[in-house]
């Protein structure tokens, strides 16, 4: 059964629901006369003398010829067969169909001027499983997405490659399995379908999801963590950061607390603790991973409103009866926006990894064996998988660099200033599993820890995330090929299943993880 979005009011929730669940969608009938009174006004304009862009003109460079009333649907054709110029690997099937869901709450907003048979057809394709085929590489994040988008369009017109069910073919063979038919753009259809953000918005939104089920396993990690090396609890004492007041500080403290409540571990060493303070690894996570959740928050709020944005152009103003140019297409939000994500999977990366290192290094663990294997020397323990995470974070460094200060004049000058969003967005994705391997080692890790202060048990929560996760993850006794352990690992924190043993708070996990 397919979701009813209304355009304007989608929320992270819905729309990480549709990408997981792989959701079919349809707009809500209220949105039915927005689309079709200006998908009226531009039948007119195209009738009329006045030279209206992207209505009865070139394209870019190309505004100022005019063209002729019968070549408008060849101009449209020509227009996304021209710009189907993307390269490299196709987008994730789930992302290509949350962009086409994206288009649908852009178009359904009643100011981009198609008809609905054309909204149908997104529709129709959502719910049949025809999924176009779109290369990840081509957009600069300016005029909108418009090689990645041209490839979605260029499936409604029976052209170009897409999914049938998983199966890739042709975009007439899927069409036709699903029992669909290619349609006929008519005057602006084409512009519409392909000026936008949807490509770069759906990217950062599928990398803010992960990111929030990352943030939250990092809590979950660095709790286990604590407890391993017989850390303090006192510096998540709630006092300390409501005096400071940052809402992601303090909500990963109390989660943490709550993750920890009943430690027999914690209990044993609460009084006569010879150590004063713990590395900044430790002391710190709720003051930096809270951070970084600050700033998924914040990158979020921008997300949802570009996910309900009108952003192609020209924009239909129905209310005046005008057709107006503008620069909805330019894509600096979603650009900001996926920097900021990226900075925040780095920084709950490098102070994950730096747990890691404590935990291997008897010198800092406080009375672990060398590597948290029990016969060290004969045996090397996490000692690699330990700089596996040390790489992994470094290269997340890196990638973290901002996209949007980069930008390149293209179309001959015309769009002389680009977002770079698509590249900030993709990026978010390999971020977020590199930060999946650095959480499962550390995982590994703790539970080692854990384990080695038996009789002494942690928390009822933290046993029962242990126990499930030994079920992918043995215990480390003698050496043995790991490359198997650390990807079970890591696609327990991907998959999100420990969350729901750890049952996080809402503001812990962005109700979207």
């Amino acid at each position: 059964m397919s979701v009813i979005l209304t355009p304007g009011t989608a929320t992270l929730q819905d729309l990480s629901d549709v990408w997981r669940n792989k959701r079919a969608v349809r707009l809500h009938e209220s949105a039915w006369p927005g689309i079709q009174a200006a998908a009226g006004l531009v039948a007119q304009a195209a009738q009329g003398g006045d030279a209206i862009y992207g209505v009865n003109t070139g394209f870019g460079k190309l505004a100022s010829v005019k063209i002729a009333a019968e070549d408008t649907a060849t101009l449209q054709r020509n227009l996304i067969l021209s710009h189907c110029c993307g390269v490299g690997a196709p987008l994730e099937i789930e992302t290509t169909r949350l962009m086409m869901v994206l288009k649908l709450l852009s178009l359904g907003r009643g100011a981009s001027g198609v008809a609905m048979t054309t909204v149908r057809l997104i529709e129709d394709m959502l719910a049949n499983n025809v999924t176009p085929l779109v290369p990840e590489q081509g957009s600069v994040g300016a005029s909108g997405d418009l090689a990645p988008l041209a490839h979605m369009a260029a499936t409604m017109l029976g052209e170009g490659e897409a999914f049938f069910n998983n199966t890739r073919m042709s975009s007439a063979q899927a069409l036709e399995k699903a029992g669909l038919n290619p349609i006929v753009l008519g005057a602006k259809e084409g512009l519409a379908l392909i000026n936008g953000t949807q490509f770069s918005t759906a990217c950062a939104l599928t990398g803010l999801f992960d990111a929030w089920r990352n943030a939250a396993g990092a809590v979950v990690s660095a709790a286990m963590s604590t407890d391993a090396i017989m850390g303090s609890t006192a510096p998540l004492v709630d006092e300390i950061h409501t005096l400071r007041g940052h809402a992601g500080q303090i909500a990963a403290a109390r989660a943490q607390r709550t993750l920890m409540d009943g430690s027999e571990i914690r209990e044993s060493h609460r009084d006569g603790d010879t150590r004063v303070q713990d590395p900044y690894c430790i002391r710190c996570q709720p003051q930096v991973t809270g951070a970084a959740m600050d700033l998924l928050h914040f990158a979020g709020r921008t997300l949802e409103i570009e996910a309900n944005a009108v952003t192609d152009n020209p924009l239909v103003l129905v209310n005046e009866g005008r057709i107006v140019s503008g620069g909805n297409f330019h894509a600096e939000p979603v650009g900001f926006a996926a920097d900021q994500i990226a900075v925040a999977l780095s920084e709950i990366g490098a102070i994950a990894q730096r747990r890691v290192a404590l935990m291997v290094d008897p010198t800092l663990s406080f009375d672990l064996p060398p590597f948290l294997t029990p016969n060290p020397g004969l045996n090397s323990g996490l000692m690699i998988a330990e700089v596996t995470t040390a790489a992994l974070m470094s290269e997340n460094k890196h990638l973290a660099n901002p996209c949007t200060t980069d930008s390149t004049p293209t179309s001959a000058n015309q769009e002389d200033h680009v977002s770079m969003a698509a590249h900030a967005a993709r990026r978010l994705k390999r971020m977020n599993a590199n930060l999946n391997v650095i959480l499962g080692v550390e995982m590994m890790c703790a539970m080692q820890g854990v384990e080695y202060r038996a009789p002494l048990k942690t928390s009822p929560k933290l046993q029962d995330i242990i126990a499930k996760a030994r079920q992918s993850v043995p215990a480390l006794a003698e050496d043995r090929f790991l490359a198997g352990d650390i990807q079970a690992a890591a696609d327990l924190v991907s998959s999100g299943d420990l969350l729901k043993i750890a049952e996080l708070p809402e503001e812990v996990t962005g109700g979207v993880a």
